[in-house]
């Protein structure tokens, strides 16, 4: 049967200071009512049933994703001790799926992407686990046709279509290599070259089929994954959980499994997806006004203002801005940016400089 693991671990920095440490991206407001997270797990309408929905988070962030999705059955959600990444994580939900459904399908996705339509990822889904089903040692991802050079996806290069897919709709292909993050010049010829996608960060395997591969590429992790699964449903369950995990060493599923393991298959997506990496990223989804200014906030007053993005959570709170351009203004509670919004990168110097000087209660 088809399962689904939601990923919803991550700090989420460049959106300080809306995004905290208890509080990241996954769980804000960045369109429309729903969080991030919320629109996920909506996205799957009737892809799977509720009972086989897992999120896969943090001690610290569970009660978070308890409160937004109070729905989840008793223990969907998976809390890892402490962060060792989407390698550790993953092994970890295959081998809690796998002690209901020995033959479980998993399909992994982030909790903080904005994909459309949501009927068209479903089928693409479906499609991807069809494959899967043809051959269970398939381990399948999803590559976004890259609209510009970014410098900060990783790139999968495609090699030749699947045998007897050539006219599959949406077009598989095998995997020919996983790029990291190229130079500037790098992306150019990725995007020029016509057969290189960005990396979705989804992904369609068998759980039996994981699990294997994390054994022959990072037999540690493998290792403690085991006797943490021996412990489950003994008292000792959350004493190994916390001793085991600890030790695994932290690492990427693709570092980790995707760029050297047989068999990976890349699907074109056939949906719209944005990674909602930074605060430009709502110039890409929300309607600019006639300045080209992106507003959220209830009382804003913009004089000579252009190119910029503003946002605020207090209601009572007028926020004025006179005769600049391409700024980034987001108003809380207890903080307030003002940065220049072509300098992204800085926002992760923010908050360790935050961190260095003790101010822990902006984290």
């Amino acid at each position: 049967m088809l399962h689904s693991v939601i990923m919803a671990g991550g700090a989420g920095t460049r959106f300080w200071p809306e995004s905290r440490r208890n509080r990241p991206k996954q769980f804000l407001n960045m369109l429309g009512d729903r969080t991030m997270l919320q629109a996920t797990v909506s996205r799957l309408g009737d892809l799977v049933s509720p009972e086989r929905i897992c999120v896969a988070t943090t001690v610290a962030l569970a009660p978070a994703v308890a409160e937004q999705l109070p729905d989840l059955r008793p223990g969907a959600i998976l809390a890892e001790p402490c962060k060792r990444d989407t390698g550790p994580a993953i092994g970890l939900a295959a081998a809690a799926i796998l002690r209901t459904d020995p033959g479980a399908v998993m399909a992994v996705m982030p909790s903080d992407h904005v994909i459309s339509p949501d009927e068209t990822f479903r089928e693409a889904i479906r499609f991807a686990a069809a494959l899967v089903e043809e051959d269970p040692k398939r381990l399948v991802t999803f590559g976004i046709r890259p609209t510009y050079p970014a410098e900060t996806f990783g790139y999968i290069e495609r090699d030749a279509p699947l045998v007897g897919r050539a006219d599959a709709r949406p077009p598989a292909f095998a995997v020919k290599r996983f790029h990291e993050k190229p130079k500037a010049d790098v992306a150019e010829k990725y995007l020029a070259a016509g057969d290189f996608y960005w990396n979705s960060g989804i992904f369609v395997w068998r759980a039996d089929t994981i699990l294997r591969a994390i054994e022959q590429f990072q037999p540690e992790t493998i290792t403690r994954l085991n006797r943490i699964a021996n412990a489950a449903g003994t008292p000792a369950a959350d004493d190994v959980l916390r001793r085991e995990f600890a030790e695994i060493k932290p690492l990427s599923i693709d570092f980790g499994v995707m760029e050297r393991a047989a068999g990976v298959v890349v699907i074109e997506a056939p949906f719209d997806w944005d990674d909602v990496g930074s605060w430009r990223s709502l110039e890409r989804l929300s309607r600019a006004d006639d300045s080209g200014n992106i507003i959220d906030a209830a009382r804003f007053l913009g004089l000579k203002t252009t190119g910029s993005i503003i946002r605020s959570q207090r209601p009572d709170h007028l926020v004025v801005t006179m005769g600049v351009e391409d700024l980034v203004v987001i108003v809380t509670p207890d903080a307030t940016l003002v940065a220049n919004k072509h300098d992204e990168e800085s926002l992760r110097r923010v908050t360790k400089e935050l961190e260095a000087r003790g101010w822990m209660e902006f984290l």
